[in-house]
């Protein structure tokens, strides 16, 4: 009868499950990368009439230069790191049942992300969020804007290393909530200045299959 070696059963499975591993990695599919990824701004491109006799936003025509000369485009390439949003399901008890207590969803929600953008000498970035943001608001009246004047979109893709678009998804109802404060210092520079900005929706849709 023959000898039956447990080990080299074993090494050969072990041997086998990486060869399988580096199969899937060389792949067309392989692994998701972090570093590789898209990012694309969409700003407001509707408006709302304004009551009459009000004074339209100046920053109104801003927004459609900075769109008309590539600017948009160049802040989405200068997008450092972000993040793909995540999704909560709200749960309460339902206690209307015999035994252990099960969770029933009740609805859902979402949190804002934060992106981190490079700055350029002029930080053209920086002001391009910032004139995103005074479509809010007129800022020679102090008056509120309406909803559909400042909200945009922002598409997030997950790339291959081919550059391929793999995965996408989208904020649906978007705006730049928060521009955060940059630091400044004497001391020697070593870094490029970078802007957090944190973007406020209602909702994010997968471009794949919804």
């Amino acid at each position: 009868m023959p000898k039956f070696n447990l080990g080299r059963l074993l090494e050969g499975t072990a041997y086998g499950v990486i060869n399988e591993i580096l199969a899937e990695f060389r792949s067309d599919d392989g692994y998701a990368l972090p570093s590789r990824y898209e990012v694309v701004v969409l700003p407001p491109q509707g408006s709302r009439g304004q009551p009459k006799g009000a004074l339209n936003n100046v920053f109104s025509k801003v927004m459609e230069e900075n769109t008309g000369e590539g600017t948009t485009r160049k802040v989405g390439l200068k997008c450092e790191s972000i993040s793909f949003p995540g999704r909560n399901l709200d749960t309460t008890e339902d206690t209307n049942i015999y035994g252990p207590i099960r969770d029933i969803v009740t609805g859902y929600s979402y949190a804002d992300i934060t992106g981190v953008f490079t700055l350029s000498s002029d930080m053209k970035e920086k002001t391009f969020f910032e004139t995103w943001q005074r479509l809010a608001y007129n800022p020679q009246t102090w008056s509120m804007g309406y909803y559909d004047n400042y909200i945009g979109g922002l598409q997030i893709y997950q790339l291959d290393q081919q550059d391929k678009r793999r995965y996408g998804v989208e904020l649906i109802e978007c705006f730049p909530k928060a521009v955060a404060e940059i630091s400044l210092s004497a001391a020697q520079a070593t870094e490029i200045s970078k802007v957090s900005v944190t973007f406020a929706y209602r909702y994010w849709k997968n471009l794949t299959d919804e």
